[in-house]
């Protein structure tokens, strides 16, 4: 888990160079609230806590869960999201190695169907020169009083722009002075996508994960997105290098995904877990009602996984049996 937190760093610098302090005000916080419940809920549960907090996966959920949020969120936001992800998500199920879901993205999935409105509300990359400085305006939105001037600066992603307000453009022409935008994907998301790609190859090279889930989710997101990409066209969705470096793709696939208790267990179920994860992401970033859909693709996911772990278990033990006839 601390390896894990490590492995994170790449990713939070960019974001917060892109995307302003508030990032780190997130983690901050929710790092306080997420260690105060757990210690509540060891407490009432009688076990020990000392022990427990030292493993660290109390501070990794809440550092997912605060990397998915706006920067500066309220503070509301934050624990009511961190109290769903620890209390419920993780130790309704019994604590940690028994959550049958993600428990950051459990949280992530109550805020964003709650609260869209404030999980909407992204800095724009352009303007946090000019907002950096400003530390009391970042404080003041934290506390929930949002200043008007705020109105300014925040907006929807580049994915939910993307999405929903091409006006019959082609990519091209879209994308032709837009700040939102940058070479391969959304402004600022393009580096953040490549430091937590730089982060998940050194949990690769650490051996903390496998390959498998990663490159499974990943290679369907662009198999799919080559399929149906027409750059020429006003209908096309995006080329393979815009899905995998926008939103959360090296995130979840790197660092959520990968979680070992709620996906599957053998290396032939992770490929096919990985698979749905990733056609379900661009099938919800396309097709359905959310413009990335990383957390609500990992949760299916988590659904799926003991049946997917129950069929091959199945399958291998008929064709051993079929051996042995």
């Amino acid at each position: 888990m601390l390896l894990v937190l490590i492995a994170c760093i790449p990713g939070i610098a960019a974001m917060s160079w892109f995307f302003g302090a508030g990032v780190l005000l997130n983690i901050l916080w929710l790092m306080l609230c997420a260690l105060a419940i757990e210690a509540a809920i060891l407490i009432i549960r009688k076990k020990p806590v000392l022990q427990s907090l030292g493993d660290f996966s109390a501070l990794v959920t809440a550092l997912l869960l605060a990397l998915s949020m706006p920067p500066a969120s309220p503070w509301w936001l934050g624990l009511i999201g961190i109290f769903f992800a620890i209390a419920v998500a993780k130790h309704l199920y019994g604590g940690l190695g028994y959550n049958p879901f993600n428990p950051a993205m459990v949280g992530y999935a109550v805020l964003l169907i709650a609260y869209p409105l404030e999980m909407t509300r992204w800095l724009l990359p352009e303007n946090v020169n000019g907002i950096l400085p400003e530390l009391m305006t970042l404080i003041k939105q934290f506390l929930g009083n949002i200043p008007e001037t705020m109105d300014a600066f925040v907006g929807a992603t580049a994915l939910d722009q993307f999405k929903l307000d091409r006006g019959g453009l082609t990519i091209a022409e879209y994308w032709q002075g837009n700040p939102l935008f940058g070479s391969l994907s959304g402004a600022g998301w393009e580096w953040v996508n490549a430091g937590f790609l730089l982060g998940g190859l050194y949990m690769l090279y650490r051996k903390i994960i496998t390959w498998h889930i990663p490159a499974a989710m990943l290679g369907t997101m662009a198999i799919m997105a080559l399929f149906f990409y027409d750059g020429g066209s006003s209908a096309s969705h995006g080329s393979p290098l815009f899905h995998l470096f926008g939103g959360a793709a090296m995130l979840g696939a790197f660092f959520i995904a990968t979680d070992p208790v709620s996906g599957p267990a053998t290396n032939k179920a992770k490929v096919l877990y990985g698979i749905l994860i990733g056609m379900l992401i661009y099938s919800i970033r396309v097709w359905g009602a959310y413009p990335d859909g990383v957390a609500f693709a990992v949760l299916l996911g988590n659904f799926a996984a003991p049946a997917i772990d129950y069929f091959l278990r199945q399958q291998k033990q008929e064709d051993d049996t079929s051996h042995v006839e």
